[in-house]
């Protein structure tokens, strides 16, 4: 990673055209943030307007002085679904484009306007109302990403029943989990799908988690709807493959038959601004995951602004967005953030694989995508298999690319701008997480010199402090916690049933500011880099470094595809760096590459930074999302074969395969 490379933004026309317009706007948001947010609020429709006069963001973040909370625009009144939906039908536009549908196999396809999505979702939202669904019931969404699923969120939004959507490759019992801590009293899904050429028979899965709800919970749901998936699927990739799944007729409804039953018109549920929209679950420390837990108004207000600015969208832009709603990214920005702004958008069921390793090419070549956002192990993944699957293919319509879910290494970045975007692209490497509801660090496509890995500088409203151990604020360039001074409009509200574990968890070690977790270094130009989770810091001899600063630099050997790094005990330095790396296709692993690279980092970073030891490693554990999961990492590091929960893992067989190639 370099301080002093800087490629300019290429975005022109942009809606922030330059630095300096970025930095009046940014002072402005936090000298005046009821102004600016009340203008950006214009944009949306609201049943009744907060009462003039009262402060629309209140909040404390300091639990010495009492609960911690965050308020937007209290006393106003909204629907998300109607800002999604009907004000673009009334306004005219309920032709336009809202998805292009593209399945598994790439014969799979669908388009989908306003106008008939609006249909959809209110004949749903009726099939919801008839089996006793109210303002505040819970529904439980596990589904592909097909249609439907985004059809389900909206149709609660509309009602006001709140959503949780859980990744459709959970376990049973992750997903028993889930369904009984928020009480979902209905489960969406499909029966069955495709994931390239592997099928998932979900409704097996659901069965299995919903008798672990009766038997360990004793807690039942009323109802769970099953979309026949299969059927279609099924042709495209070959035949029926005669899946058999359970059926309990007291329980289970086929999702086409309770639709046909209803009208498709359903009045709107008008929700107070701090109404819960939906739960989302992420990983805890303790392991046990926390309902994530964002509401009305402010997160609507900051998915639709941060969408419009970050992607500096305009009404001719088809945008991709590769994340799966299962995830935070799949909800601000491939359903509220895009719908809110009246976007076409790419709804992708598949792999970057499958059929062939250039389907996301193919795609964006197809629709003559303009914005396309994924995720850097995408990216890397990608990158193994060279440039010709990419120029097989006219990206020209591209003009913005970024990236989500985790920093970016050098290599990757500038393989994405130049063989994807073709030197004509800015890029957004952007930094959030689901907590905080949308993107708090970021370049802006017309207005940020990009430094490849860096998530740049704040978004409008975001303050955000790096603070050393002792809570002392860091001035200047340096290294230390990142924490924010203030709220934003989008951040979470409280962790489901348990405030006193989101005080504690994001508000206790430094009070006054909202902890994100994560430690961050901030260069000599202001720009800032995330170190990742401070628990993978490591210090080595009383040197303090990140893994992702030593993983930056194994990454630009041209052998490597990806690499990890954790710490492992060390009877003198304290820690010692364990790496494991992924070698490209073209290479093989051997002790002379495994010295190179030690050798490499100790170039790039200084003789301290030395890894002992370097393991191959085909695959890297990772969660379904694509995040490594470096708890298991440093297990293997160890010789620790107590790994813990591995629900969430893609692939459970890499851990038996890294502990084969596992160093002494």
């Amino acid at each position: 990673m370099s301080d002093r490379e800087v490629f300019e933004p290429l975005a022109r026309g942009a809606l922030v055209p330059n630095l300096a317009s970025y930095r009046r706007l940014h002072a402005r948001s936090l000298e005046d943030p009821d102004t600016f947010w009340a203008e950006e609020a214009r944009n949306l429709h609201w049943k009744q307007p907060p009462p003039s006069g009262a402060p629309l963001l209140t909040y404390n973040l300091d639990p010495s002085r009492g609960q911690v909370f965050t308020r937007f625009m209290p006393g106003a009144i909204t629907n998300v679904c109607y800002n999604a939906l009907d004000i673009h039908v009334l306004r005219g536009n309920g032709d336009r484009v809202a998805y292009f549908c593209e399945g598994n196999d790439p014969k799979d396809v669908a388009t989908v306007t306003y106008k008939e999505l609006l249909g959809l979702v209110c004949r749903f939202a009726n099939v919801l109302k008839k089996h006793g669904i109210k303002k505040g019931d819970s529904v439980l969404i596990c589904m592909p990403m097909v249609t439907e699923a985004v059809v389900g969120m909206l149709a609660c939004a509309r009602i006001g029943a709140v959503h949780s959507v859980v990744f459709a490759g959970f376990s049973a019992d992750s997903l028993a989990e889930r369904i009984y801590d928020c009480r979902a009293k209905i489960v969406l899904t499909v029966f069955a799908f495709w994931r390239g050429t592997k099928l998932i028979e979900l409704k097996n899965i659901i069965e299995d988690a919903l008798h672990k709800v009766e038997t360990k919970y004793t807690y039942k749901i009323n109802k769970c709807i099953v979309l026949p998936h299969i059927n279609t699927v099924a042709t495209a990739n070959g035949g029926d493959p005669k899946v058999r799944a359970s059926w309990n007729n007291a329980r289970d409804l086929w999702w086409v038959d309770e639709c046909e039953t209803v009208d498709n018109f359903c009045q709107v549920e008008w929700m107070d601004a701090e109404d819960p929209l939906f739960i989302l679950y992420t990983s805890g420390s303790t392991g046990q995951p926390k309902g994530v837990v964002h509401t009305t108004a402010g997160y609507l207000v900051y998915a639709s602004t941060t969408f419009k600015y970050v992607f500096d969208y305009k009404p001719s832009d088809v945008y991709f967005c590769t994340a799966d709603v299962g995830w935070i990214t799949g909800h601000t920005y491939l359903v509220y953030g895009p719908l809110a702004n009246c976007a076409t958008s790419v709804l992708f069921s598949g792999t970057p694989f499958h059929p062939d390793n250039d389907r996301f090419w193919d795609i964006i070549a197809k629709y003559r995508v303009s914005i396309f956002y994924t995720a850097p192990t995408a990216i890397r993944s990608l990158m193994k298999f060279g440039d010709e699957y990419v120029k097989r293919h006219d990206l020209s319509s591209l003009r913005i690319l970024g990236s989500v879910g985790e920093p970016i290494n050098r290599e990757a970045w500038l393989w994405f701008r130049s063989v994807v975007g073709n030197n004509k692209c800015s890029i957004v490497d952007t930094y959030w997480q689901t907590e905080t509801g949308g993107h708090i660090i970021t370049p802006l496509p017309g207005a940020t010199p990009m430094k490849p890995g860096s998530a740049s500088f704040p978004f409008f409203g975001v303050e955000p402090t790096l603070l050393d151990d002792n809570g002392a604020i860091i001035k200047g360039p340096g290294e230390g916690y990142l924490v924010f001074k203030r709220p934003w409009p989008g951040i979470m509200r409280t962790i489901l049933n348990n405030h006193k574990r989101f005080q504690e968890t994001y508000f206790a070690k430094f009070p006054g500011y909202f902890f994100t977790g994560d430690g961050a270094r901030r260069d000599q130009d202001g720009y800032l880099w995330i170190t990742g989770r401070v628990d993978d810091m490591l210090n080595v001899s009383g040197h303090l470094m990140s893994t992702a600063q030593v993983e930056g630099a194994l990454a630009e050997h041209s052998a490597i595809a990806e690499a990890a790094v954790v710490a492992r005990p060390h009877p003198i330095k304290g820690e010692s760096l364990y790496c494991f790396v992924t070698v490209n296709k073209t290479h093989r692993f051997d002790n002379v590459l495994a010295q190179e690279l030690k050798k490499l980092v100790r170039d790039k970073i200084g003789a301290f930074a030395a890894p002992d030891e370097i393991q191959n490693a085909p695959n890297l554990p990772k969660t379904r999302s694509g995040k490594i999961m470096r708890r298991i990492l440093r297990k293997v590091a160890t010789g620790d074969r107590d790994v813990g929960d591995t629900s969430t893992l893609a692939d459970e067989n890499v851990i038996e395969e890294l502990f084969a190639n596992r160093r002494p």
